[in-house]
């Protein structure tokens, strides 16, 4: 396993919604039960819509990339965004993940165009691919056909959030399942952080290979999607 961490940046939902959302998942549980459908899912406390995945990040780069986020979000104000509608990708016929999508987005939009930017800084590789704000219920070990399970339930509306602050997170696979440990959080409309010394930054490219073994642990461990792929139901 690479030395460092593995890192994504997001913004959590509200409690309402997670309530809501773990409800949802409850049903859908039971119904992809009955139809031997096998889904792993994602534990209420780790909802959350990403912003960036940065993946595995050496420890000396964590520094940097915290300063890189306050910057990135000065003079923000509250984002406010309702989630609502449940998808896969890449379609619901032949689906790797189960997700809950983002309404009012916009807002979601320009802040994850920001974080991206200022991470491309320290050799971070921005994401060519559209932004799609979703919360991520539950993975499929292998892509299969859920429409029957998910599509009674599919136009559920789930809560609103007003979110106040972006989290750098760090995700640590468990026996159990994933764990997501803030690092930092950077609260929206608040005085610009002071930056670190600057004797603790080393901000050279970072290695971005990776194997097939690890694509599977991102899956597991990310929010975002395998590259080249994306939402279509």
């Amino acid at each position: 396993m690479k030395p460092g961490r593995r890192l994504f940046v997001g913004v959590r939902i509200s409690v309402a919604t997670a309530n809501a959302l773990a409800g949802c998942a409850e049903t859908l549980a039971r119904r992809a039960k009955d139809a031997g459908v096998d889904l792993r899912w994602v534990a209420p406390a780790n909802y959350h819509v990403t912003l960036a995945f940065l993946g595995w990040t050496r420890g000396d780069v964590i520094g940097p990339v915290c300063d890189a986020l306050w910057a990135a979000t000065a003079g923000l104000e509250r984002i406010t965004f309702r989630t609502s509608r449940l998808g896969a990708f890449p379609s619901l016929d032949k689906a790797s993940v189960l997700w809950a999508g983002v309404e009012d987005g916009a807002a979601l939009g320009r802040l994850a165009q920001s974080v991206g930017e200022a991470v491309a800084t320290l050799g971070f590789e921005r994401d060519s691919r559209a932004f799609h704000p979703h919360v991520t219920l539950a993975r499929l070990r292998e892509p299969r056909s859920i429409r029957e399970v998910v599509l009674p339930m599919a136009e559920q509306m789930f809560g609103d959030t007003k979110s106040e602050a972006a989290v750098l997170f760090e995700s640590e696979t468990k026996s159990y399942g994933s764990v997501y440990l803030e690092l930092e959080k950077i609260p929206f409309q608040r005085v610009r952080k002071a930056p670190r010394d600057q004797g603790q930054r080393q901000t050279g490219a970072l290695e971005r290979g990776i194997t097939d073994r690890e694509l599977d642990e991102t899956i597991d461990t990310d929010d975002g999607w395998p590259r080249g792929q994306g939402p279509t139901d």
